[in-house]
């Protein structure tokens, strides 16, 4: 990703209903949401989600799907990470590899997750590092979340 395009992901992120739509697509998952459930869930007129996609999906942060007629979206977990590999690539001096406790940290799967703690709602849309040991969205990593977590 170039700088032009993270500039254009983090303006679509910068306003508060596209932040809570990016955020609720990431809680949904590889399944999505269906726009209108999405309207429901944060309260605002379809007209106004539609925008709220669309500016999402230029950015390359989300994708849809139909089905039938209905239309699905997604948190787009190659963009996701496209940006996050954008804003790590000069880390520590060009040392990204000293970045990786933050990642274990914000990126953990819940089932790797210590005890107590609740995972981020980037943890269980797939964008956990390569070598974890079960996939974020396994079953069996699908339990209740708590509500926080400790600072």
């Amino acid at each position: 990703m170039d700088a032009t395009s993270a500039a254009v992901a983090f303006a679509a992120l910068a306003q508060p209903a596209r932040l809570a739509l990016f955020r609720r697509l990431l809680e949904a998952g590889p399944q999505g949401l269906p726009a209108g459930e999405a309207a429901r869930a944060l309260g605002v007129p379809h007209n106004t989600m539609s925008a709220q996609l669309a500016a999402l999906s230029r950015a390359g942060l989300l994708s849809s799907r139909r089905e039938g007629r209905v239309v699905r979206y997604h948190a787009d977990i190659a963009g996701v990470r496209a940006l996050l590999s954008f804003l790590l690539s000069d880390c520590c001096g060009g040392r990204p590899e000293a970045c990786l406790p933050l990642l274990d940290a914000a990126l953990a799967p819940p089932c790797l997750a210590p005890s107590g703690l609740a995972p981020s709602p980037l943890a269980t849309s797939g964008l956990a590092p390569s070598g974890s040991a079960e996939p974020c969205l396994a079953p069996t990593c699908n339990g209740p979340r708590a509500e926080s977590r400790p600072a």
